[in-house]
């Protein structure tokens, strides 16, 4: 079947041309092919024009939404997970932030079970506040928190629990549509429940991995994926905390003047925590102003807490905690904090670096 964007490429170009050329194109058509030189600017641009758009989405528009999804839609086999994702409105309907990006709200509620599956795709989460789900990881019970971001890298088995009498919400990362363009995804059904219901304040992955500054000698190969569970909100805290102690000290420790910032990272390697996503964490002191920045890749950022601005390809809103924004690849953003202002950020830098495409202005000088 001939593509109908070929078609339109064909019918353009015959415009005005000889009968000659007319039958060319036609003959391209027919033979499912396309002549570069009628679509260059469309393939090869003069910079990145991401397809998505620059896009908020407000936690206290979500949060009641996904309340009404809990009293409405049961959570199970059949649909899996009650998640919600954010659709950008560049990307013809498709439920994705940006073309390599996934993520979504899910919500769970008053001792409810979303039972375990695993899939080739890379996961996260991210909890902007309460507490009582356990994400089960292939059989090790991992508590939720506020402020802690947890792993569940591709092909573990992962189920949640609600030990509460209270629903609870957070935000889940996935590199499914990179998969989808791949074409790599694989998914399976595991138990119907998860296969451990304890509550243990640490999961096993913590304790023999998440001791700053220690590795265990049983675990000296390389992983691709971190083998830490949750990196817990009270160490990413203290470690933004003193950035900006040691900056009022004179000492350099921050980004640039006011802007603390840290990258979650795998003990085994040095390098990100999975091998498509990365994940940071910034601190801007209340008045600070970043530079415009452009990168090549594109980011989702969510607001911990506080309140503040940022501008993103010359539209800006006004954030506070929850609120989720959508960068695409080489749009230029900034950020102007009202109150202290705790950002979450979660982007495909992994997959640009490591096929050499990254690419970096900061304030007009490139990086």
């Amino acid at each position: 079947m001939t593509d109908h964007n070929t078609m339109n490429d064909v019918e353009n170009a015959m415009d005005g041309e000889s009968p000659e050329l007319s039958r060319l194109y036609a003959d391209f058509a027919a033979k499912n092919l396309s002549p570069l030189w009628t679509q260059l600017g469309e393939v090869m641009t003069d910079v990145p024009r991401s397809k998505a758009q620059p896009c908020v989405w407000r936690w206290n528009e979500l949060l009641p939404l996904a309340a009404r999804s809990g009293d409405l839609v049961p959570v199970g086999r059949g649909g899996e997970r009650r998640a919600i994702a954010l659709a950008n409105p560049g990307l013809n309907g498709r439920p994705y932030a940006t073309p390599t990006i996934w993520a979504a709200i899910q919500y769970l509620g008053p001792h409810e079970t979303a039972p375990e599956h695993r899939h080739s795709q890379n996961a996260f989460r991210f909890v902007v506040e309460g507490e009582g789900v356990w994400t089960v990881v292939n059989g090790d019970p991992v508590a939720m928190r506020r402020g802690d971001f947890l792993l569940t890298p591709g092909w573990n088995f992962h189920g949640h629990h609600n030990e509460t009498d209270q629903p609870m919400a957070w935000i889940d990362g996935l590199d499914v549509p990179l998969a989808e363009h791949l074409d790599v995804g694989f998914f399976e059904f595991g138990t119907e429940r998860v296969t451990d219901y304890s509550t243990p304040s640490v999961s096993r992955a913590e304790r023999l991995w998440a001791n700053p500054g220690l590795r265990p000698l049983s675990g000296l190969d390389s992983h691709v994926n971190s083998p830490i569970a949750a990196y817990r909100w009270e160490h990413t805290d203290r470690a933004l905390r003193e950035q900006l102690l040691l900056e009022e000290e004179g000492f350099p420790a921050t980004v640039e003047q006011g802007h603390a910032g840290i990258r979650f990272t795998n003990p085994t390697n040095g390098g990100d925590v999975m091998p498509t996503l990365r994940a940071e964490f910034h601190r801007l002191r209340a008045g600070t102003q970043t530079p415009s920045r452009q990168e090549v890749g594109s980011s989702v950022w969510q607001v911990f807490e506080g309140r503040g601005e940022m501008a993103v390809a010359g539209e800006t809103w006004t954030l506070e905690k929850g609120d989720l924004v959508v960068v695409p690849s080489w749009e230029p953003w900034e950020f102007r904090a009202e109150t202290q202002l705790d950002l979450f950020r979660f982007s495909d830098a992994p997959v640009i670096e490591r096929l050499s495409f990254e690419r970096s202005y900061v304030a007009g000088r490139e990086r």
